[in-house]
């Protein structure tokens, strides 16, 4: 596994090593001891999957505050995203920032995000699955979210959203607590 930062600390790409043959491939997605070796320790708790039918399907931009912020692991098992974090640290050199990624099955590239890191994505592909761990167990009525197009981010997505809940759209301006 390889692990590249982003410009948003505690967000992390983490690239695969398959080992290709006449049967296909073989590649780690997950050690504890090789994130915890390139300083970016993680132990989920959960597993999580999201199933999106639509192209163009946008959930986010979700998180939980403390104490029950969350640490998560996005990988895609079908299809393909365009996965965004925001850093919503009022005390972050990078606070209001965010970074994207495309992630797909076909490469199998994930992304490590980090607690007090806001999350969504927009799915490029009908048929697309997005698999989650979770490093603490959920809490429920603890979620809270902010728009996907807050002009406070100034977020640059690919393409408009044609899906999304009426949650996602809602969504208030973002405030600093």
């Amino acid at each position: 596994m390889r692990f590249t930062s982003t410009p948003i600390v505690g967000a992390v790409v983490v690239d695969i090593d398959p080992i290709e043959d006449e049967r296909g491939g073989f590649a780690r997605l997950f050690c504890p001891r090789a994130f915890a070796a390139a300083g970016h320790p993680f132990s989920p708790a959960q597993t999580s999957l999201s199933r999106n039918r639509a192209a163009f399907t946008l959930r986010g931009m979700h998180f939980q505050p403390a104490p029950f912020d969350e640490g998560k692991l996005v990988r895609v098992t079908r299809g393909r995203i365009f996965d965004v974090v925001v850093d919503l640290r009022p005390k972050s050199p990078t606070f209001r920032q965010w970074t994207g990624v495309e992630l797909s099955a076909e490469t199998g590239r994930a992304l490590l995000i980090g607690r007090g890191l806001a999350h969504g994505f927009l799915t490029l592909e009908a048929d697309t699955d997005v698999h989650y761990e979770i490093d603490r167990f959920f809490e429920p009525g603890k979620g809270d979210g902010v728009r996907w197009n807050d002009p406070a981010f100034g977020i640059a997505w690919p393409a408009e959203p044609r899906v999304m809940s009426d949650r996602d759209a809602a969504w208030p301006d973002f405030s600093p607590a």
